[in-house]
């Protein structure tokens, strides 16, 4: 069975229909990057599928239930994590502190009171820090980081809540080449834990991390498979899909 299964999935704002009947799956730790271009309705498709937009009509199932009616804290316990495009960082508060907050929100009250619960989140964010290259800036206030450390960060706090199916809305926009090698490098483990659904400009980033495609054009899946098949795909091309 599938982790993720989007069916039919139809989004119409007004006289625009920006999804028609789309459908795609994800599976046990699968990357799986969903690419188009500018307004072929891959922002619609990720929060049709995030809960901040309710499907016209269709279903979006997660580890076989259906959630398309869930509100996004009811797809966080279901075991679903987000990062949109826009760094959602707390800029004046400490790089340890942002991430220990996230981490908090998933604990029980109680839990937070216990000195030894407290070592075992101070273990817990260390070692998110570490796999993120943020060790070392750990007292640094968030607003110093580079553009590229902080969507790093944020990463790091969607992934403390031990989700299923982890989100990623262009997490590469606005960085640096070296950058976006290195953020490929650090996603690259994340495949042990949970699955990978991520929205992205950059073929040349995603086709090298992604096992699977799905390519969205004027609101309708117009290939989808694993990723060497879809990138011979005719349609695919005429899709005018950018490389850079």
């Amino acid at each position: 069975m599938s982790l993720l299964e989007v069916r039919d999935v139809t989004k119409v704002f007004g006289t625009l229909t920006a999804l028609g009947g789309a459908s795609m799956t994800v599976a046990d730790n699968e990357f799986h990057g969903l690419i188009g271009p500018n307004g072929s309705g891959k922002s619609t498709m990720l929060k049709c599928i995030a809960g901040a937009e309710i499907p016209t009509s269709g279903s979006v199932v997660l580890s076989g239930k259906d959630i398309t009616g869930a509100t996004p804290p009811e797809r966080s316990r279901a075991g679903m994590s987000l990062k949109f495009q826009i760094t959602a960082v707390l800029p004046q508060l400490s790089v340890y502190d942002n991430l220990l907050l996230a981490v908090q929100a998933h604990q029980p009250m109680l839990g937070l009171l216990l000195s030894r619960s407290r070592r075992a989140l101070d273990e817990k964010v260390m070692d998110l820090l570490g796999q993120f290259r943020l060790a070392d800036r750990r007292d640094d206030i968030a607003g110093t980081l580079s553009h590229g450390q902080q969507q790093w960060l944020e990463i790091a706090m969607a992934l403390s809540r031990e989700p299923k199916l982890l989100l990623l809305d262009e997490p590469t926009a606005g960085m640096s080449p070296q950058e976006r090698r290195v953020t490929g490098d650090l996603i690259a483990p994340i495949k042990t834990r949970c699955s990978l659904l991520i929205v992205e400009h950059d073929l040349d980033f995603i086709k090298d991390i992604c096992d699977s495609l799905t390519v969205l054009d004027q609101g309708r899946i117009v290939a989808t498979g694993p990723t060497a098949q879809v990138q011979k795909d005719e349609r695919v091309k005429e899709a005018h899909l950018s490389h850079g």
